[in-house]
């Protein structure tokens, strides 16, 4: 009897462990570089700084982490920082505040990242981030970013800047 109900229990374990896949939770990292331009910006009015598209390497990048993209369940925004590259002595001192949205070809924009208090002596940034799932952009082959920023002082110069994104995956393995 006691060998029976030992028997029972191992079977049960057996199966409970393969049956039940282990969720795969990865990083995919992005950047980007946008200019700031000299004396196009409107003291304390909002306006769009262009940004170009973003090409995903998301296929590779599941497929290294063992999984594709039909088994994604989510991908969320885990961290976008911005850092001045150009020029070296520039800080964040011109910018009260910036949003970033995200789109793709065949969906709606979203608010990405935001920074309304933005600290003026520093030369890097991390932006609060949305926590709404962002697998239908990332997935795609390529997604578009739009950013509005207000100022607080007149640029007499270009600014550099460098966006560094990591996306948080949530998926099934293979």
């Amino acid at each position: 009897m006691k060998t029976k109900v030992i028997l029972s229990l191992l079977l049960i374990a057996t199966v409970l462990t393969f049956s039940c896949k282990k969720l795969l939770t990865f990083d995919i990292s992005d950047s980007t570089t946008t200019t700031v331009d000299a004396n196009i910006l409107p003291f304390q009015l909002p306006v769009e700084i262009p940004t170009p598209d973003i090409t995903t390497n998301s296929e590779n990048e599941f497929s290294q982490n063992n999984t594709n993209v039909d088994l994604v369940k989510e991908i969320i925004l885990k961290k976008l920082s911005l850092t001045i590259t150009s020029p070296s002595d520039k800080t964040f001192s011109f910018l009260k505040s910036i949003e970033i949205y995200i789109s793709a070809d065949g969906e709606d924009e979203t608010k990405l990242a935001w920074n309304d208090n933005v600290d003026s002596n520093a030369k890097s940034i991390e932006l609060e981030t949305t926590k709404s799932a962002l697998d239908k952009y990332v997935k795609k082959d390529k997604y578009k970013l739009r950013t509005k920023v207000v100022t607080k002082e007149t640029l007499t110069q270009s600014i550099d800047i460098k966006i560094d994104f990591t996306f948080q995956v949530t998926a099934d393995p293979l």
